[in-house]
Parts: C-alpha cells; structure tokens; sequence
C-alpha cells in the first residue's frame, strides 16, 4: 500500500524513544526524512541508526521541549535543515501521578505548559507553511484518559482534554486547507511512562511490578501491551495521502480496553 508520504517532511517530538520513536521508524520505512527530537543523546543515535536505513536524508535535534529557549533553537534548526515541515508529531512525556484534590498551582502551570502550551507553539509555527503547500498532517498522540479517565492521572485526566478540545477546534479551521488534525488516544503500551507507572502502583501495593503488568494485560482484551510500531502504524496511515478524508477524529490504539462504543 502506498501511503504516498515519499519525500515529505516530519518533525517527531520526543522520537528518540517510545511511542514517538516508533511513529519515526514507521515514517521513514515510507520514505519520509525524519526530524527526531529528542534530550537523551544515546537514545537519539540509536534512532537515527534505524532510520537512516530507510531515510538518509532523516537526521535528529538534542532539545528539551520544557525549554523554550530549546524549543526556538530547534524550530531555528528545522527550518534552515528543511524551510518547512509536511507532518508534525505532537508528542511529550506524561505528567506525573496525583489527585486532582491537589492544588498547587505551580505544578498545574507547569504541566499547562508542558502539554498544552509547548505543543500550541510548535503548531502555529509550521501551520502557515502547511496552509500555503495547502497539504499537511497534524498528529497529537494522547490518552485513553480523555475518554475515559484514569485514577490518579488528574493532570493527564484534565491537560489532554483540553488538548482534545483545542485540536477538534483547529481541525475545523484547518480543513480547507488540505491539513488534518488526529488525536492518537494511547491506551496500555509497552513505554517506559507504562514501566514506571506500573513500578508505583506495585509500590504503593507491596506487590512486584511484573505482577501488576501481568494484572493490567489480562484486563486488556487482547491480552498484552501494545508495541510502538503498532502504535507508529495507525500515525502513518493517518499521515498519509489515503487518510484525507479523516480529521478531528481521537482514535484510541488501546487493544479494545475503552469500553465506551464512542
């Protein structure tokens, strides 16, 4: 199947490892050079070796999106590397656990801007060149939570939905122009965020993290946590020239967990 991204540019926020790493790979092996961005250096290498096998032309960014110093340089990087960007990965580590009985408003800020404000930035810097080419994919990878909301992830509960609500509102404003906008609802994957949550609830338990991992799984309909390249599949399809005719849409990549029908 040709997805028909051959050639087109995109910038994959935190592709270096997990769930973004695994959109990356899935895009290259189409032809598309990837930006990478990510902050741990090795992990970057070992992206860019996977890729570079599919797309020489792919190439990665050390840049800590909290920073938004960081985030200017990289933007800065991007353009002279490329003058524009096709597909864009809105992708960025979770927010801690803890109750949304928790008031410390520093901490909420600075998860605001983390989830919601960083990832604001980045797409109003590349949307005018997407308007102009008048073709472009906007992908912001999620949760199961905007849905469905999980105990104890109040900050991801509350950040995502209104992610959720910003991006249905663009995706409308964009259409015309040739640009789609997708939530990618991530449900039990096999990440690092999975592992260390996974590693506090055992804690919290005074059980093993392999038991609750295996507990988690067996509540998943099929059975098992998802992988990155299943998750990167759904993403290219959706930034290909065949998924035009779909935008505004959260589509959870869960393994049939979500019990709600939409």
């Amino acid at each position: 199947m040709n997805l028909g991204i051959d050639g087109k540019r995109a910038l994959i926020l935190g592709g270096n490892k997990g769930l973004g790493r695994g959109v990356a790979a899935r895009l290259a092996e189409e032809g598309a050079a990837v930006a990478a961005v990510g902050r741990d250096d090795q992990a970057l290498k070992g992206t860019l070796e996977d890729l570079h096998r599919f797309s020489p032309a792919s190439f990665g960014i050390r840049a800590d999106l909290d920073d938004p110093l960081q985030v200017t340089q990289m933007l800065e990087q991007v353009d002279r590397e490329w003058g524009g960007v096709d597909i864009l990965l809105l992708n960025g580590g979770g927010p801690p656990p803890y109750g949304a009985c928790d008031t410390d408003a520093a901490r909420w800020h600075r998860q605001f801007d983390a989830i919601f404000m960083t990832g604001l930035r980045i797409a109003a810097h590349v949307l005018p060149g997407m308007r102009s080419r008048r073709w472009g994919r906007l992908l912001v990878v999620s949760s199961t939570s905007v849905r469905e909301p999980i105990k104890g992830l109040a900050a991801s509960n509350a950040l995502r939905a209104a992610v959720a609500g910003w991006a249905k509102s663009l995706a409308s404003e964009v259409a015309a122009d040739g640009i789609t906008v997708n939530l990618l609802l991530a449900g039990r994957l096999d990440t690092e965020r999975t592992k260390v949550l996974d590693r506090l609830d055992a804690e919290a338990r005074g059980v093993t993290a392999e038991t609750i991992a295996a507990e988690s799984q067996a509540e998943v309909p099929i059975g098992r946590y998802g992988t990155p390249d299943e998750f990167g599949a759904v993403a290219a399809f959706l930034a290909s020239d065949l998924a035009s005719y779909v935008t505004g849409t959260a589509i959870p990549i869960d393994g049939g967990l979500a019990r709600a029908i939409l």
